[in-house]
């Protein structure tokens, strides 16, 4: 997919409204529109990365911001002491639908397992 089509690039360029819930250099993190949880975040890094086969050494930093922000998303939602999980899907057989490497933050309610 191109990144002028692409979703979630059309959301970091603003195109797209979208309920922010921080943002930097590297990465947005916004609300979910269909939510699975109380509490389910988008985390995405601020370039076009389609699916987890491309992260490489040239695009690590913003994988390695997305997870350092987890903790602090976490706490600022209000599930990091009691739990949340973090998801990503990788590929159609994986549940990718939007083709833009990104993490689910999900939390607010007893998760569980096997998810689907």
């Amino acid at each position: 997919m191109d990144k002028l089509d692409c979703l979630f690039c059309k959301i970091i360029r603003g195109e797209i409204p979208a309920k922010k819930e921080f943002e930097n250099d590297k990465v947005l993190v916004f609300h979910d529109i269909t939510p699975q949880a109380p509490v389910h975040l988008l985390l995405i890094p601020k370039i076009h990365i389609s699916s987890t086969n491309e992260i490489d050494a040239s695009n690590m930093d913003y994988i390695a911001e997305i997870f350092r922000l987890i903790p602090e998303m976490a706490k600022r939602m209000n599930v990091f002491e009691k739990g949340y999980r973090i998801v990503n899907n990788n590929g159609h057989s994986g549940g990718q639908t939007v083709h833009h490497i990104h993490f689910h933050l999900l939390g607010g309610r007893n998760l569980t397992w096997p998810p689907g």
